[in-house]
């Protein structure tokens, strides 16, 4: 790397020039786009070498278990860095969502010491957490001796921060001051609508305002779209079903899943209400939803957007996103709006999904492994994640106010930043910590299906709903 590169690249890091200009120097150097950035994360990577000792486990190897997504992608092109950076090598399985949690399961479960770190979700270390298979982050921390000083926890956003730290008490908000912190977040996604601009153009139609207003923009496009149907959301029987736009909606409405009276917990989901919310929710799937509904997972939702089959989704903003980009028969049509569901509210309340990144107990290398959460949840790799590849959405405040990163979501992606910064401020998890999170879940979609398929009035199966949880928390002596 020569000294003018080498310049170039600390003025940008040192904020002396913009990223356009920092391209125009290399340009000028006959240096392409792909030397210049691997020449900005050498750069990068020696000035965080230059505070604290990144070499402490040099020649240590790491093993990771990933799930297959884009966040994931991200950090496995960016390895070389790390490497460069620590001197630890980095070996790792990576399996597809629908066997990736039965893979950490079992591994976690038979306290096996294969992997050192591994991606999750918050809801899983409601399991994982107080079984003891994770370690407990808050004292590495704390600890001077092994945090880098320019890490900034504090600069990761405040609800991700503490969606994944709980006490393992039930009941017990998250990130409570005796909470552990389970796992550190890598990347995730908030729920507002993305729609089809080229539909809604044909139809003469704006997104949808609120839910009632849902109901009637999905009706008309179901009617007179010519083919495609109105909203996609998600109805499998599976605890997925409920976490994205339904709660979003839910708690908006004023809903909540369980009332809490010191540590006992009741079932809320026959509340007024959830029953108001309901209603609304069933008939827009009734009216506007997909045929064969109780199917849709994430991905049917995500491919009639990017095929044109649906008018929009109220899911992931990052389906957005992906389906948005180069590839998809719908590239260039998606637009984003932030959605309030409830007429009388200001605002939304939005559920969030993160993947973090955990730390498993049975690990031979528990510091060399904080070192590789510190730099897949840090300042310079969120940077790059955000803007070379697909980490969208970014965890750190410092990402989202990068001038590159802006200007990519601006040119390729209008409207997803406004959509977001709208949304982001309620943003968190918004279901009650507690142990039997995927059994309450996964029967309230199975009730959810049979009042969508008019098995029973709303009425009467959140009545039964809240009647079956509320004896499952007994039998569990919650």
């Amino acid at each position: 790397m020569s000294d003018k590169t080498k310049d170039a690249a600390k003025a940008l890091l040192a904020g002396e020039i913009d990223r356009r200009g920092f391209g125009k120097r290399m340009a000028s150097l006959g240096i392409g786009a792909a030397a210049a950035n691997f020449a900005l994360g050498g750069v990068a990577t020696e000035a965080l070498a230059a505070d604290f000792n990144w070499q402490a486990h040099k020649g240590k190897t790491l093993r990771l278990l990933l799930n297959k997504h884009p966040y994931a992608d991200a950090m496995i092109s960016d390895l070389a860095h790390f490497k460069a950076l620590t001197g630890i090598d980095v070996q790792y399985d990576i399996f597809p969502e629908d066997v990736y949690f039965d893979k950490v399961t079992a591994a976690l479960s038979s306290h096996s010491n294969r992997y050192d770190v591994l991606m999750t979700g918050a809801y899983q270390t409601w399991q994982y957490g107080p079984a003891q298979w994770l370690v407990d982050m808050k004292p590495y921390l704390k600890n001077p001796a092994k945090t880098a000083p320019n890490y900034d926890f504090n600069g990761i956003i405040a609800n991700l921060r503490d969606s994944d730290a709980w006490s393992g008490v039930p009941g017990e908000a998250l990130g409570s001051a005796n909470a552990k912190q389970w796992a550190v977040p890598l990347g995730f996604e908030l729920y507002n609508v993305s729609y089809n601009k080229r539909i809604f153009d044909k139809l003469k139609i704006e997104p949808p305002k609120n839910l009632p207003d849902m109901i009637e923009i999905g009706t008309k496009i179901t009617k007179d779209a010519g083919g495609a149907y109105g909203v996609a959301v998600r109805g499998s029987r599976s605890w997925a079903t409920i976490h994205p736009g339904y709660l979003s909606a839910y708690t908006n409405y004023g809903a909540r899943d369980f009332e809490v009276k010191g540590t006992k917990l009741t079932s809320a989901v026959n509340s007024a209400e959830s029953k108001a919310m309901n209603k609304l929710w069933v008939e827009m799937i009734q009216k506007a939803g997909p045929k064969n509904w109780a199917t849709y997972t994430w991905y049917e939702c995500a491919q009639d957007l990017g095929a044109g089959r649906c008018g929009m989704i109220y899911d992931a903003n990052i389906i957005g996103f992906f389906e948005n980009s180069p590839g998809t028969k719908e590239s260039g049509h998606i637009g984003y709006a932030a959605f309030v569901p409830n007429p009388k509210m200001t605002h939304a309340t939005s559920n969030v999904w993160i993947w973090s990144l955990a730390m498993s107990s049975f690990s031979k290398e528990k510091d060399a492994a904080w070192y590789f959460i510190q730099w897949a949840s840090g300042k310079n790799f969120g940077i790059y994640g955000g803007v070379k590849k697909k980490l969208v959405d970014p965890v750190r405040n410092t990402t989202w106010h990068d001038a590159a990163f802006k200007a990519r979501l601006d040119k390729n992606y209008p409207g997803f930043y406004e959509a977001f910064e709208k949304t982001l401020p309620d943003a968190k998890i918004y279901f009650t910590p507690q142990p039997l999170f995927f059994n309450v879940t996964t029967e309230w979609a199975a009730m959810l299906q049979r009042m969508v398929a008019g098995q029973v009035t709303i009425d009467a199966g959140l009545d039964k709903l809240a009647a079956h949880i509320d004896r499952e928390v007994k039998s569990a002596g919650i």
